[in-house]
């Protein structure tokens, strides 16, 4: 499958109000969707609609002042993509308050495909799966989380996570790599709702485990899980890091995202 059918297929299902779905409010402005989780606003679109010069100084604007006007919130996101026109976009959001994020890029792949990758090199102590549906479900969600936390540096801390699987989306599952009772690798994977997609969310293994398989092996026990939800594609915004190692599991970059954050005066930023 060529490249540019794959980036049509995440520019028309996976952009707008597939983005939205948990939102507790959404608006819309233009060719914006504004939604709110929490105390945090995303904007994101398909595309600006040829806007440019004052039109798109004016929507920026109306969306900052959106922003200021709903005391709840104390951050706002406004998600980008690198083969979005027009090229000027994030100068008109920096110019307006908004702090860019690290760029990532964005993965895509035949969910078949990365689940029939091989993983015979992956070390005999380690086994691969879904811990969601146990009954000690919430112990392996919370030494999955510490060894996230402890890889990202940042992140949910244990207890927003096991308090996020709890109220975890229909169509998601949370898998780990464990030795014994040790968690090594884990991962999330997360059908989206009328679409042919699954997303890849959360990935790490823990550095003594690096280089062994376990990452390509989480991806493809998430993609067999997807394929059999019937999810023709999977999706990932990865790290330069897990960027290569998603290559090899059988996804291609189409694009880049960056976050642009606005942050409200006298809010401290995470991280």
């Amino acid at each position: 499958m060529e490249d540019q059918e794959l980036l049509r297929a995440y520019d028309s299902q996976l952009r707008e109000a597939s983005e939205f779905s948990t939102a507790t409010a959404v608006r819309r402005d233009g060719p914006l969707w504004i939604g709110r989780y929490g105390d945090r606003g995303h904007v994101s679109y398909r595309d600006l609609q040829g806007l440019s010069g004052d039109e798109l100084e004016s929507l920026v604007a109306r969306t900052v002042q959106g922003f200021l006007d709903d005391p709840r919130l104390s951050q706002g996101e406004w998600k980008t993509r690198g083969h979005d026109l027009p090229s000027d976009l994030p100068e008109v959001l920096v110019a307006a308050g908004f702090v860019p994020e690290p760029r990532e890029t964005v993965m895509v792949g035949e969910a078949e495909g990365v689940a029939a990758l091989a993983h015979d090199s992956l070390p005999d102590e380690v086994e691969v799966l879904r811990v969601d549906q146990r009954p000690d479900a919430e112990r392996w969600v919370l030494a999955a989380a510490r060894m996230q936390h402890a890889v990202f540096g940042s992140g949910p801390e244990p207890d927003e996570a096991l308090a996020g699987q709890d109220a975890r989306a229909e169509g998601e599952e949370f898998w780990v790599a464990r030795v014994g009772t040790d968690v090594v690798g884990a991962g999330r994977v997360q059908r989206v709702a009328g679409t042919e997609f699954a997303s890849l969310w959360g990935g790490a293994v823990d550095p003594a485990w690096r280089g062994r398989g376990l990452y390509r092996a989480l991806a493809s026990g998430r993609a067999k899980a997807a394929a059999r939800a019937g999810a023709r594609y999977l999706h990932s915004d990865c790290s330069d890091m897990s960027r290569p190692i998603l290559e090899r599991a059988g996804l291609r970059p189409i694009t880049t995202t960056t976050p642009y954050v606005w942050t409200r005066a006298g809010t401290v930023r995470d991280g």
